[in-house]
């Protein structure tokens, strides 16, 4: 299992890795908007949704996927960890 203090930094990785090919200079802050950089479109929303099931373990339901959950690495950390400590259709 993933250790909180470790969320934002494979977060940042998944995102430079998955969306960005690797360029760690195009490497968004934590608070920066996936969509207003355009970094993620909504086929890349779904592939977050995938990894946070597949990977973490974290079940996402569709009424979630919004962006106060999905919309930064700050956001995403915070929806995770919600998420763990029980809260059910967190947003």
């Amino acid at each position: 299992m993933i250790l909180e203090d470790q969320l934002e930094s494979i977060l940042q990785k998944f995102i430079v890795e998955t969306f960005l090919y690797g360029d760690q200079s195009a490497a968004p802050r934590k608070e920066d908007s996936f969509m207003e950089k355009g970094i993620i479109d909504s086929m890349g929303v779904l592939e977050l949704v995938t990894y946070l099931e597949t990977k973490m373990g974290i079940p996402v339901y569709d009424e979630e996927i919004i962006p106060s959950n999905f919309d930064s690495v700050e956001k995403l950390t915070r929806y995770i960890k919600r998420k763990r400590n029980g809260g059910a259709h967190a947003g």
